[in-house]
C-alpha cells in the first residue's frame, strides 16, 4: 500500500497555517518532510491553543506525519548546513514575508545552483511583485482585501470575515497542486521550478460569480446572508424547531418543492417560472412562501421530503455534531494519533483526498522540537555524534 508521494524529500521552512497546510498534504501522501525550526522557539504555532500539557493541539493537527530539526538560518555555519540539505531534496517550501529567504543568501536562482532539480515553493500575502509584495499578510488581511469580507454576512450587518482561515488553506493546497505541475514537469525536463502562491490571489480567484458580476455585468456585489445571488431559492430556512438550508439549482427541482409545499401555482407564475425570476422576486415574496410552508414542519420531516425530491438539503451543524456525524466517521475524517508531548492519543481532521489502495490513517504525530535531528543530520549529512553535539553547544540547531 504504497503512498503516491514516497521518495520525494521536502525541506520545510514554513509555519503558521497556509504553508504548513501545504507541506502537511504533501507528508499524508508519502512525501518524506522535513520541518526546519528555529532553535529553542520553533513555530509560532507551538503557543496557539488547544494546550495540553503545554503542547499545542493547532501545532499537532497541521504538523502531523513530519520530521522535525531545528537550524539557525542566521548563522553561516546554520547556512552551509542548509546548502548540503538543498542537495538531497526535490522541494524546498517557504511562507516568511517577501524577501527574507533572499536576505539569508538563499533566493531561487541560488537554491538552483545548488540544485537545478529543486522545486521551490513560496506563498506570500501579496505575491512576489506589486506594490504590496513587501507587507506581512494573515488570513483576515487576505480576505478583506480580496473582497470576500465586503460580500459576507448579512445586509444590514457590517463586512464578517469566514470563519475558518480559508486564505491559508486555500492557498496551502494552491501551492501543494502548483509543486505536484512541478515535479510531474521535472520528470520530462530534469529541472526544477519557482511556485508561487498569493493569499489575496487565491481568495480573488474563488470569488465564484462575484467577479464576473462587476466585470461583465458592471454589478458590484453585496452582502447577502446565506442567499445565493444567482440560484433561488438557495438559502438558509427556518423549521418549526430549527434551520436548515437547500437549494434548488434547476426548474424541475423547485417544481418539485412547489409541489411538496402544495404550491403547483407557483411553478408557471411569471414571478418564479425562471431562475432569474425567482431571484429577482426571492426576498420580496418567494422566500417567505417558502418559510410559511417550513415553519409548520420539523427539521426531520423537512429532511425526508426534501431529500426525496433530490434536492441538496442539509441540518446546520455545531462542531461536536459535525465530527460525530456517520456520515464523516464513514469517511474516517477524524484520525486518532498519539501526540508526544501531550502524551496522549488525541483525534485530529485526516485527509478529505481518499487514494484507493493507499492507507488511510496517520504515520505519525507531529515532531517536537528539534527530534529528528540525530536521524536527519546523520542520514542525510553523514555527521557523526559527536559534531551532532557540537551543534547544539554552538546553538546551530
Amino acid at each position: 500500500m504504497n503512498r503516491p508521494l514516497e521518495g520525494i524529500r521536502v525541506l520545510d521552512l514554513t509555519q503558521a497555517y497556509s504553508g504548513p497546510f501545504c507541506t502537511m498534504n504533501l507528508a499524508d501522501h508519502g512525501a518524506e518532510v522535513i520541518k526546519i525550526e528555529r532553535p529553542g522557539s520553533g513555530d509560532q504555532t507551538r503557543g496557539w491553543g488547544p494546550m495540553k500539557n503545554d503542547y499545542s493541539g493547532y501545532y499537532a493537527y497541521i504538523n502531523r506525519n513530519k520530521k522535525g530539526i531545528t537550524l539557525n538560518l542566521a548563522s553561516e555555519e546554520g547556512k552551509k548546513i542548509f546548502r548540503e540539505l538543498v542537495k538531497t531534496a526535490d522541494v524546498v517550501c517557504e511562507n516568511y514575508k517577501v524577501g527574507v529567504l533572499e536576505k539569508l543568501g538563499f533566493s531561487y536562482d541560488v537554491l538552483k545552483e545548488i540544485n537545478p532539480r529543486i522545486i521551490y515553493g513560496s506563498i506570500s500575502g501579496f505575491g512576489l511583485e506589486g506594490p504590496l509584495a513587501s507587507r506581512p499578510c494573515y488570513d483576515i488581511v487576505a480576505q478583506a482585501m480580496s473582497g470576500m469580507m465586503s460580500v459576507t454576512g448579512f445586509a444590514d450587518g457590517p463586512p464578517c470575515k469566514i470563519g475558518p482561515s480559508i486564505a491559508d488553506n486555500y492557498s496551502g493546497a494552491y501551492l501543494c497542486m502548483g509543486i505536484l505541475m512541478a515535479l510531474y514537469e521535472r520528470e520530462k525536463t530534469g529541472v526544477g521550478r519557482r511556485v508561487d502562491v498569493a493569499m489575496v490571489d487565491t481568495l480573488f480567484s474563488v470569488m465564484e460569480n462575484f467577479v464576473v458580476e462587476y466585470t461583465i455585468a458592471g454589478k458590484t456585489p453585496h452582502r447577502a446572508g446565506n442567499q445565493d445571488p444567482s440560484i433561488a431559492p438557495f438559502d438558509s430556512f427556518r423549521a418549526k424547531d430549527g434551520e436548515f438550508v437547500m437549494g434548488c439549482g434547476t426548474d424541475k427541482m423547485f417544481a418539485g418543492l412547489c409541489s411538496a409545499m402544495g404550491r403547483n401555482d407557483l411553478i408557471e407564475n411569471p414571478l418564479y417560472k425562471t431562475n432569474l425570476a425567482r431571484c429577482e422576486n426571492y426576498l420580496t415574496s418567494l422566500k417567505p412562501i417558502i418559510e410559511e410552508w417550513t415553519q409548520t414542519k420539523t427539521i426531520k420531516e423537512l429532511e425526508e421530503i426534501i431529500t426525496k425530491l433530490a434536492i441538496p438539503f442539509g441540518v446546520i451543524l455545531t462542531i461536536p455534531e459535525a465530527a460525530e456525524h456517520p456520515q464523516l466517521q464513514s469517511r474516517n475524517m477524524l484520525w486518532n494519533v498519539y501526540q508526544k508531548g501531550m502524551d496522549t492519543e488525541i483525534r485530529i481532521p485526516g485527509t478529505p483526498i481518499k487514494i484507493h489502495g493507499e492507507e488511510d490513517k496517520v504515520q505519525k504525530g507531529a515532531p517536537l522540537l528539534g527530534e529528528d535531528n540525530e536521524l536527519v543530520y546523520s542520514s542525510l549529512l553523514g555527521m557523526t555524534k559527536q559534531e551532532i553535539d557540537e551543534l547544539y553547544v554552538k546553538e546551530i540547531i
